[in-house]
């Protein structure tokens, strides 16, 4: 469940934001969301399903200057509308069909109809990779 995770070059990662409903906390999506991801986990994991890997984050509401590009080198436009309790999937698949396949697949859409229940939207938003590399030896 805490083990590294390794990324085969190719892969594509998939980028899903959710944003809760006002009141409403992790604690109240925990048991959602741990069955959803349970439910990609084990049923779309194979070379068939493409599910390579995936993590969860909760958004801690900090922006990085150093990392931001901007005027100003201030917050972008529209960042103050990001709310601490809003949480990020990421998901890392074999190509982009086998993730819609499988969210497409009754089994995922009950799970995360249940999670829906508590957000006022979701969208997921797809990447290629174009680089990976890890700090050489010295």
């Amino acid at each position: 469940m805490f083990e590294a995770i390794e990324i085969p070059f190719g892969s594509v990662m998939m980028f899903n934001v959710v944003d809760l409903k006002d009141g409403v906390t992790i604690e109240d999506v925990e048991l959602a969301l741990g069955e959803m991801c349970n439910v990609v986990k084990n049923n779309y994991g194979d070379d068939k399903g493409g599910f390579i890997a995936g993590q969860v984050y909760k958004n801690s509401g900090f922006v990085s200057k150093e990392g931001s590009v901007s005027p100003d080198n201030e917050a972008p436009s529209g960042a103050e509308k990001i709310k601490a309790g809003e949480i990020a999937i990421v998901t890392f698949w074999k190509s982009f069909d086998q993730h819609e396949k499988s969210h497409a697949d009754k089994l995922f859409k009950e799970k995360f109809e249940k999670l829906a229940e508590f957000c006022d939207e979701t969208y997921e938003l797809g990447y290629q990779m174009l680089w990976q590399g890890v700090p050489e030896d010295h």
